[in-house]
């Protein structure tokens, strides 16, 4: 029963703590929100912050997890295009336009998530060690490897991935040029695909 009540007590913490990075996120700039805020806000110790979710980093990559969910979700069950069923091609341009929304619906998440990891050194600081940042570059390169098995899609997918962080994307998504953004990422999946999305 103790142990019940613990279990239930970390799950309401994780709530409370997420729910608190979240609501500071939206009124704050992304670098003004510390550990402390967070912890304040939801009404637990710092070290209950730390314990849970190891690093501020960790703390927004929790966030952006819980965020991109349902995106997940689709791309692994949903309808074509996102979803399995639809050839290659569209279904990249597809998952692209969808993560540019979500970039673009969750920019000062991910401006604070990429602050966080400037300040790490270690392995879990790289973007590559992102769950999040992994999956979508599995997805990426098995969908340019199935429409061009002679390109390199393991590069090609960082590289594509790799643009959206770029400084000057991200100050279009914050001047609301997301769909400005998306046009140009049909541009060169087009270019890399061919027109017909690799398929013949």
């Amino acid at each position: 029963m103790e142990e019940r009540r613990e279990r239930a007590d970390a799950a309401r913490n994780r709530r409370a703590i997420l729910a608190a990075a979240e609501e500071l996120l939206r009124r704050n700039d992304p670098d003004q929100v510390s550990i402390e805020d967070v912890a304040a806000a939801a009404g637990v110790g710092k070290g209950t912050v730390f314990h849970r979710f190891g690093s501020r980093a960790g703390l927004m990559r929790a966030l952006m997890e819980e965020r991109v969910l349902a995106l997940h979700e689709a791309i692994a069950s949903g309808p074509p295009p996102l979803g399995p069923g639809a050839p290659p091609g569209e279904r990249l341009q597809a998952f692209l336009d969808a993560v540019v929304r979500h970039v673009a619906g969750n920019i000062g998440l991910l401006t604070a998530h990429e602050h966080a990891l400037a300040t790490q050194r270690h392995a879990e600081g790289r973007r590559e060690a992102n769950p999040v940042y992994l999956f979508w570059h599995g997805h990426v390169s098995a969908l340019i490897a199935e429409a061009r098995p002679a390109l390199d899609a393991d590069l090609l997918a960082h590289v594509l991935l790799g643009s959206l962080h770029a400084d000057s994307v991200v100050r279009m998504l914050w001047r609301g040029e997301a769909d400005r953004l998306a046009a140009g990422m049909r541009v060169l999946v087009s270019g890399l695909l061919g027109p017909s999305g690799g398929e013949t």
